[in-house]
């Protein structure tokens, strides 16, 4: 049988937001509130937070949390997930949650998994939802996804794609941050060298699709707040506050 391990890449010295999983809402990191959506998953098998900041370590712990130190020289979330994966080779699939997602569903974190363990022919999996804000199409922060019938990612950008040639044609879809990858594919993805459209982009699901890789797109509804910016999080935590 599958088992499936949720990891969570969480550093503390993010450019725009510096400590941003520390960051407190209603007395409670962001990380934690991360951490309790993933262990109600219905598919996973266990959660580890993967972190190179001993603050960061010493939070997750304090809430009953499993955390694990990485290296600090990773360039992207996906190597410090294979980290982990290297010392826990019993795991077939790894799903990896944002840690700055705080308003994560498991119910969106199991269709992730689904839609991996459903297709045998895919290598990783991942999310996105229908753009309802015009204002969202042009911005460079939300990153859209085009995708074939199959629901086989075809191209991720930060410029709206498809160009509206013919207006109406075709609803713009917006990418949300999580992924499920096959253990392989996750440990063939990182031993490549960054792409060129990786590079340009700064989106590194275009190393895995500029390789040939396949990428499986599962729609939701979910519209949730990444916190990116201390706009965001003076957003969640007003959702939070008036709930």
């Amino acid at each position: 049988m599958n088992k499936t391990v949720i990891i969570i890449p969480a550093r503390y010295g993010s450019t725009r937001l510096p400590a941003k999983p520390l960051l407190k809402v209603n007395n409670k990191p962001i990380i934690q509130y991360v951490y309790e959506a993933a262990k109600k998953s219905k598919l996973a098998d266990a959660v580890i937070v993967a972190t190179d900041d001993e603050r960061i370590k010493s939070a997750v712990e304090e809430f009953g949390g499993v955390c694990e130190m990485t290296s600090a020289e990773h360039k992207c979330g996906s190597d410090r997930i294979a980290e982990v994966v290297s010392r826990h080779m019993e795991f077939d699939n790894i799903l990896n949650l944002q840690g700055d997602e705080p308003q994560i569903t498991p119910e969106v974190i199991d269709l992730a998994i689904n839609a991996l363990t459903n297709d045998k022919t895919a290598d990783i999996s991942t999310l996105v939802r229908e753009i309802k804000d015009e204002n969202q199409i042009n911005n460079q922060n939300c990153v859209k996804c085009v995708f074939d019938n199959n629901n086989n990612a075809l191209y991720f950008s930060r410029c709206p794609i498809p160009y509206k040639r013919n207006p109406n044609e075709s609803p713009y879809y917006a990418h949300i941050g999580i992924y499920c990858y096959k253990k392989d594919s996750l440990i063939k993805m990182t031993k490549m060298n960054q792409t060129n459209l990786e590079k340009q982009e700064s989106l590194e699901q275009l190393r895995a699709l500029q390789n040939g890789m396949k990428i499986k797109v599962a729609i939701t509804d979910l519209n949730p707040v990444g916190i990116d910016t201390m706009e965001d999080y003076e957003k969640f935590k007003s959702i939070v506050e008036n709930n």
